[in-house]
């Protein structure tokens, strides 16, 4: 492919998108190419199931850890104007070091085979999280827990653990510092959409525990501490809501990290019985002693049992849940609730409600015959 001339590529809006089979990479690469302008490279390990199908969208099939595989396949970009980076290597336990190395160097190496050759790129989107703002081994950074605290954007950084997060920041200041080309930052925090390629998938894992419950006539339990329960620990966030930030902020040129959350305020006590009705799932519950991870562990069989039988996607059941996960955020040991004062003032102003979004996502998990 012979080198774009950069006044030929200057007015252009291309995309590329590390991670676009995950929750908001693929509505990133949706809305990007709704608009009809844009030309969107979508980049991960293993092609979707549902790949996207439209004469402006590239996938590229990339091992980022390994450098060659990257710059073989990743070199001959060199008409993107727009990086977004919502992916992250899970191979390590999150606060090890291992977590923040791997990642770094996934990160590099995308730079390394992109940044010399893509002269027209004008700005990076990097995606990480609420989990910015605390440290889950070492507890809240708060004294008074009485007082609902909302985190912004200029909250110091946590002192105790590894947070791959702040590396990933750190590398972009590196490599782009305050040249021409700008990059922001999103953090959402319970991300809410359809993927069977993400790691922590909560409506994945709602629908597929809702589904095994209908078939066996169980209750719709929430397992988890009474706390979770009464009181909101994590924003929701909708991945339409985040990809439009994402777009925001790259097609406004601006430079700053913004917390990306729905915006409402919620408690699983309160919506968890319209959950269960819209899976289909006669009672519901309180039960503190459950854990997922226990009760759905040999699950996997049935699983596969509904899938044949209802003519859906083939999926194993760890395709599309996370139980250790559903455990974990049902029992979250600290608040990470994201102001949004920052975005709105900015001009930011889409928000959702969170069963809303619950809805939504149930619906498109079976508009995508992933659940029945």
């Amino acid at each position: 492919m012979a080198p774009a001339k950069e006044e030929e590529v200057r007015d252009k809006c291309v995309a590329v998108i590390f991670g676009s089979t995950g929750l908001v990479g693929k509505e990133l690469a949706i809305k990007l190419l709704s608009t009809g302008i844009w030309k969107v490279y979508g980049i991960a390990r293993r092609a979707e199931i549902n790949i996207i199908k439209h004469p402006n969208y590239h996938f590229i099939s990339c091992d980022l850890l390994n450098p060659f595989e990257t710059q073989e396949k990743l070199c001959s970009l060199r008409d993107v104007t727009n990086l977004f980076w919502v992916t992250w290597a899970s191979q390590f336990p999150l606060d090890t070091q291992e977590c923040c190395e791997q990642n770094k160097w996934m990160m590099c190496n995308a730079l390394d085979a992109i940044l010399p050759r893509a002269k027209a790129l004008r700005h990076v989107s990097l995606q990480t999280g609420a989990k910015h703002y605390v440290s889950l081994q070492q507890g809240d950074s708060k004294d008074d827990d009485d007082d609902v605290y909302y985190y912004d954007e200029e909250c110091p950084r946590v002192t105790t653990g590894n947070n791959f997060y702040y590396v990933l920041e750190d590398l972009l200041q590196e490599r782009l510092g305050s040249g021409k080309v700008t990059w922001s930052v999103h953090r959402p925090g319970l991300l809410m959409g359809s993927s069977h390629r993400t790691l922590f998938n909560f409506i994945g894992s709602l629908c597929v525990y809702g589904t095994i419950c209908n078939r066996l006539n169980l209750p719709f339990v929430f397992g988890g501490s009474r706390e979770c329960w009464e009181e909101m620990y994590v924003d929701a966030s909708d991945a339409r809501l985040v990809a439009e930030q994402h777009i925001w902020a790259a097609t406004q040129n601006i430079g700053e990290a913004f917390n990306a959350v729905n915006g409402d305020s919620y408690t699983w006590k309160e919506i968890w019985g319209a959950i269960g009705v819209k899976l289909g799932v006669n009672g519901t519950l309180f039960g503190p002693d459950l854990r997922y991870s226990l009760a759905m562990s040999d699950m996997g069989g049935l699983w596969k049992e509904i899938v044949m039988k209802e003519g859906l996607v083939e999926t194993e059941m760890e395709d599309l849940a996370n139980w250790e996960f559903l455990d974990n955020l049902f029992r979250c040991p600290v608040k990470m609730l994201g102001s949004r004062e920052k975005a709105e003032y900015l001009g930011f102003t889409i928000k959702y409600q969170t069963l809303d979004s619950i809805m939504y996502w149930i619906d498109v998990m079976r508009q995508d015959k992933l659940i029945p």
